[in-house]
């Protein structure tokens, strides 16, 4: 009986068929793009898609691109557990939305950089570049080998699904097409995907809102579980989740994703408008609204079926992550090829994170270390240093995969503002995971396993409603006087915590160091009034310079402070040798 507890079924031959058919779909939906765009094999083309895509394409895969199965599979369990408080980054989106729209964009598009990393050459030096660029990559290669095995992990000890296999093939569909097709292929790659994540959300609460008897009963389940008291403004920063940490520290963490993400700047940069690379980042914002808001009411769908009887408690699942993948395979196995939907839906926020992954790696790596030393490649070699890069850096994808499997002056100032940030950052972030933050700051809602039918449990304590919080790991013997303070910090805070600490350290060791002491700095390094679509909408005649493709002649006006003429031909005729 559905939400009793107990194994479930495993995927049927039509749920295989049905994620088999969905991958090879998306698969082929690159291709096709490949073979479209063979004529035009540019790396410009490669890498950006021509600059020629439209906003809402490219706000799908935007939104796609960071919704990757661990979103899928997470975000669900985190309402089920926590409630629906993770809705309120709805407000951090919109944040997130208008300030990289409105400063970063402009920038980044009038610059008519391929890497994000020029930026830090432009306005500080080139080490500084190779530094952010090294470390993009390593932190980028990490988190896509996480993103690749996490999800499989959790499917594979629900579903059946073989892990390796998984593995290995979501690695050769990316490199296939994203080797072939480049961005564009990427791109519209990651439109399909988004399709089927949201489908496979939908399935999940329309069969719950009718095993239920309706997504009234659902709500209300949620309201008497405690699951829809979302705002709480404590402004303790230890607590993990409040209206202030969400807002405050989620809007910086994810205008650091998608404001400077190489992965997403390379999206809105390939628009051939600014126009349509700002409207981009707005319908984005909507996608994120959507997706979020269906994978909260996944969560609270989930804990009306097991209200009674929460599948980790009773030992029916090992963690968190496990949570979803059970229910779907719960309520659905009945409805053969609609289990295999929903997997095809995880993967396919896989797929999107890894292929991102794969053309924004080529890009920084061609752009920031070959091309400024090898200046006199051909178009053709630089084609097959794309395609060949794309293999390789797939490759370590799926090996990092493996890896995670076994886990457990002005330049003064900004070299050492970085690393102090970083180190920082890091201190947090690890002591957080040795010594996990308390209960009383993650405030775990209750769960009780009074009606499940068989009980496998043994290490695990039973709730009654509104009592104490369940502990589902053992805490440590020995807890410093950190732990409760500088590791509790909420993680929606290490973002903040990083840039605050970044610029402020930066900027003190330029005073120190007189590096605050320079020549005036070119103007088009910085944002400009005009770049607000506010006033870009007040003043016409400006029109021209929203519709107009991004150049090395805009980056460097004749108009601004220290313009040299010779650098402006230098840069162009560099582009157009190497190009």
């Amino acid at each position: 009986m559905v939400g009793t507890g107990g194994p479930v079924a495993t995927f049927s031959v039509w749920d295989y068929v049905v994620f088999a058919g969905i991958i090879l779909l998306a698969a082929g939906v690159g291709l096709f793009q490949a073979f479209r765009g063979r004529k035009e094999a540019s790396s410009e083309e490669f890498l950006l898609g021509g600059r020629q895509m439209t906003a809402v394409p490219v706000a799908m895969s935007l939104t796609a691109s960071f919704m990757s199965g661990i979103t899928v599979i997470g975000t669900p369990a985190e309402s089920y557990r926590f409630g629906s408080a993770f809705w309120i980054f709805g407000f951090a989106y919109a944040i997130m939305s208008a300030i990289s729209a409105e400063l970063f964009v402009p920038l980044f598009y009038r610059l008519g950089v391929t890497s994000a990393y020029e930026y830090l050459e432009l306005r500080f030096s080139r080490p500084i570049r190779i530094i952010g660029t090294s470390m993009y990559i390593v932190q980028t290669a990490l988190y896509t080998g996480l993103v690749i095995y996490a999800p499989a992990l959790a499917l594979n000890q629900i579903t059946g699904l073989d892990l390796w296999g998984v593995l290995v093939a979501t690695g050769v569909v990316c490199i296939i097409y994203c080797t072939l097709g480049g961005l564009k292929a990427v791109i519209w790659t990651d439109v399909l995907q988004m399709v089927v994540m949201l489908a496979g959300f939908v399935a999940v609460i329309a069969r719950g809102a009718v095993l239920q008897g309706g997504l009234t009963k659902i709500w209300e389940d949620a309201g008497e579980g405690g699951r829809l008291q979302a705002f709480d403004f404590d402004p303790d920063p230890l607590k993990r989740h409040t209206f202030w940490s969400i807002v405050v520290g989620g809007s910086i963490m994810w205008a650091a994703i998608y404001a400077i993400n190489q992965s997403q700047v390379q999206r809105y940069i390939s628009c051939k408008t600014l126009g349509h690379a700002k409207m981009s980042l707005y319908v984005n914002m909507v996608g994120l609204w959507i997706t979020v808001t269906l994978a909260v009411f996944s969560g609270l769908t989930m804990y009306s079926i097991y209200k009674n009887c929460d599948p980790l408690s009773n030992g029916d699942v090992a963690t968190p992550d496990q949570l979803f993948p059970y229910l779907v395979m719960d309520i659905l196995a009945d409805f053969p090829g609609i289990p295999g939907l929903f997997v095809a839906a995880a993967y396919s926020g896989t797929l999107s994170t890894v292929s991102s992954s794969i053309n924004a790696l080529v890009a920084v790596t061609v752009e920031d270390f070959i091309l400024p030393v090898y200046k006199d490649l051909t178009q053709k070699q630089v084609s097959w240093m794309n395609m060949g890069l794309s293999v390789f850096f797939g490759g370590v994808c799926i090996g990092m995969a493996g890896v995670a499997s076994l886990m457990g002056s002005v330049l003064q100032g900004g070299l050492v503002g970085m690393i102090i940030g970083l180190v920082l950052t890091l201190w947090v972030g690890i002591g957080g995971q040795i010594y996990p933050p308390t209960a009383e700051k993650t405030n775990p809602l209750p769960l009780t396993t009074a009606g499940c039918n068989n009980t496998i449990g043994q290490n695990y304590t039973t709730i009654t409603p509104w009592t104490s919080p369940v502990t589902l790991t053992p805490e440590p013997d020995y807890r410093p006087p950190l732990a409760d303070t500088w590791y509790s910090l909420s993680y929606v805070y290490f973002s903040l915590l990083g840039v605050l600490t970044t610029i402020v350290s930066g900027l003190l060791v330029s005073v120190i160091t007189g590096g605050c002491k320079q020549d005036k700095m070119n103007s088009e390094l910085f944002v400009r009034k005009n770049d607000l679509t506010c006033f870009s909408w007040c003043n016409k005649s400006k029109e021209s310079d929203i519709t107009e493709k991004p150049s090395a002649n805009i980056c460097m006006g004749a108009d601004n402070p220290g313009f040299k003429e010779d650098d402006v031909m230098s840069k162009d005729v560099e582009k157009n040798t190497r190009l």
